[in-house]
């Protein structure tokens, strides 16, 4: 007995001595990382900032005098603040007499002055009428929304457009700052785009309180959308370039959840702070902190290795070694060698001896074009379904973030349920993948949004909490679709044409950021309009997703001709290790689908 008790000691110090050294070989990879992913929760604030910003209270046309009486249906007061609250857009207009004994039936988008009205003030009048527009400007509710740009800027009627055009251009600015600083970080490193996003990011975050006028305000917030997008894509690089094979996929999540935490953020600034020029300073503020360490990141080993600059990438090595409290035994050399790990954590397409020997000659000296992923039926529908999964994913992330504010109840809590929502879909998101499959995950998580959307019609408009919980058990869904496409199109197609599926669904991706806010904008038509919509599409999707091949278990495919025939054949001896190498090299990307 004393035997064993000794042999169990001796075991568990063993285990615990072997945590321990675990936690300190890690200690300068997850101080890098988790600073890294702080900076992104500020990616998800300034998308969804505007939530707020542009946020729209009652409002009448003003009076030409003022005000000495109120009418309005049965209801009665000495001034406008006193019946906001009794008022409701479309239920008729309010009825004012002025100091000048006028009366003047006011409207959201224009007045009219009562002709021999008398004395008394009715809310019912049949006499003439000159009908005016509202030349002295608007009155607002100010009980909720204190200022707003659309308060200060006059943003509604015929100027309305102008509020309802600031997400979209933002939206562009986000493609755009994709497109562009994901390809200078590979010409002059991660580093350099990190510090001067996250230190853009501040300037601008806070120069967009301070413009004075609309248009100067757009401009701003197209600057900051590049710069928020291009900090999103960098740092998704840079972490997978930091951590190991084995925790990829974790890393993956959390930069997600960042985001996630980002939104969560907006809904309580939103609800503390009603001043829109305050409410963006703290919004940048919150997220300051980086600044003042940024720029202590060092550059990532890989790419320097993949520049040539290998005494830098020594030094680096040996740093973290030292920091990490161990020898300073891992050569650059080593690495190198390694073109099975080296490769993939730069983030290139590059084949091993092994690869290329199994491709034909005149396959690999043709150039491929977004022609060949059409190349056959079979590639066709594939191609076709794929790009509608990227984009339903990214038009149904935004809609039900941006239209949460419109549902009814609270929009402060309905904006950070929003956002709560995502973290346990990625988590759900990964379990399933690598236990149930892509396919099965995908398809059904589609058609769960799909359903969830579609049954708010029979909802009766007096329970909205029943709504809610339906809008958000659709966005809870679309979120994990929307998690795993980046590796599941990686496996669907071949090394010779992987960058281009990947790359033209990443634009499907974007497009569907764009067109999101215009479909917010439909509530103004029915409150869920914009969630039947994407719950149609998403329903439809995920039926269609089931023709898609599983990949769960298949090696990565070379050639067209292996790719078209996934899921037709069982998977060989191969396929662990082909599946796993999908993972490391290429499921940690899956965070340009949000840029």
């Amino acid at each position: 007995m004393t035997a064993k008790l000794s042999e169990w000691e001796a075991n568990g110090e063993a285990v615990g001595a072997s945590r321990r050294k675990r936690a300190q070989t890690d200690r300068y990879q997850a101080c890098l990382y988790f600073a890294a992913v702080f900076q992104a929760i500020s990616c998800g604030i300034h998308y969804l900032a505007s939530v707020f910003l542009v946020e729209t209270p009652k409002f009448l046309c003003n009076a030409p005098d003022n005000i000495t009486d109120v009418v309005f249906g049965n209801h009665s007061a000495t001034s406008l603040r006193d019946i906001w609250g009794a008022y409701s857009p479309g239920g008729g207009p309010v009825v004012v007499r002025t100091a000048a004994g006028e009366q003047w039936e006011l409207s959201r988008c224009q007045r009219a002055l009562r002709a021999d009205a008398g004395d008394q003030l009715r809310y019912v009048f049949n006499g003439n009428k000159t009908v005016a527009a509202c030349a002295t400007g608007f009155v607002y509710d100010l009980s909720e929304v204190h200022q707003s740009i659309v308060t200060d800027w006059d943003l509604v009627c015929e100027r309305e457009w102008l509020a309802k055009l600031t997400q979209p251009t933002f939206m562009l600015g986000v493609l755009i700052g994709a497109l562009l600083f994901g390809d200078i970080a590979d010409r002059v490193g991660r580093r350099p785009i990190l510090m001067a996003t996250s230190l853009c990011q501040f300037v601008f975050g806070v120069v967009v309180a301070f413009t004075g006028n609309y248009y100067f305000f757009v401009v701003m917030r197209f600057l900051l959308a590049m710069v928020s997008s291009g900090y999103l894509v960098v740092v998704f690089v840079y972490v997978t370039e930091f951590t190991g094979s084995k925790v990829r996929t974790w890393t993956s999540l959390h930069v997600h959840a960042a985001f996630a935490v980002g939104i969560m953020v907006v809904a309580l600034v939103g609800y503390l702070v009603r001043v829109w020029w305050l409410y963006q300073i703290i919004l940048t503020l919150s997220t300051s902190p980086f600044l003042l360490f940024c720029w202590k990141l060092p550059e990532t080993p890989f790419y320097l290795m993949a520049k040539g600059r290998h005494r830098q990438a020594q030094t680096l090595l040996d740093n973290m070694a030292a920091l990490n409290g161990l020898p300073a035994t891992l050569k650059v050399s080593d690495l190198i060698e390694d073109s099975g790990e080296a490769a993939p954590m730069v983030g290139k397409e590059t084949q091993t001896g092994a690869t290329a020997s199994r491709e034909p000659s005149s396959r690999a000296e043709r150039k491929m074009s977004i022609l060949d992923l059409f190349g056959s039926c079979k590639m066709a529908v594939r191609t076709l379904v794929c790009w509608a999964i990227w984009f339903i994913g990214s038009l149904g992330y935004y809609v039900f973030s941006l239209g949460s504010v419109n549902l009814g109840g609270n929009q402060y809590i309905n904006l950070f349920l929003a956002g709560a929502v995502e973290i346990p879909s990625y988590l759900v998101a990964c379990f399933a993948m690598d236990r149930v499959g892509r396919k099965k995950t995908c398809a059904p998580a589609l058609l769960l949004s799909g359903v969830a959307c579609m049954l708010i019609i029979f909802v009766p408009g007096d329970i909205e909490v029943l709504a809610i919980v339906l809008s958000m058990t659709g966005k809870f869904a679309v979120a994990i679709a929307f998690g795993l496409i980046y590796l599941y199109t990686c496996e669907l197609y071949p090394t010779v044409i992987r960058s281009l599926a990947v790359g033209s669904g990443s634009m499907m991706c974007r497009v569907g950021s764009v067109v999101a806010p215009f479909c917010v904008y439909l509530a103004d038509i029915w409150t869920y309009m914009p969630q039947l919509i994407v719950g149609v599409l998403a329903f439809i999707i995920g039926i269609l997703t089931m023709l898609l091949p599983e990949t769960l278990g298949e090696p990565l495919t070379s050639t067209l001709e292996e790719a078209e025939a996934l899921g037709s054949k069982p998977s060989k001896g191969a396929a662990k290790s082909g599946s796993a190498a999908a993972e490391e090299g290429l499921e940690l990307k899956q965070p340009h689908t949000k840029a």
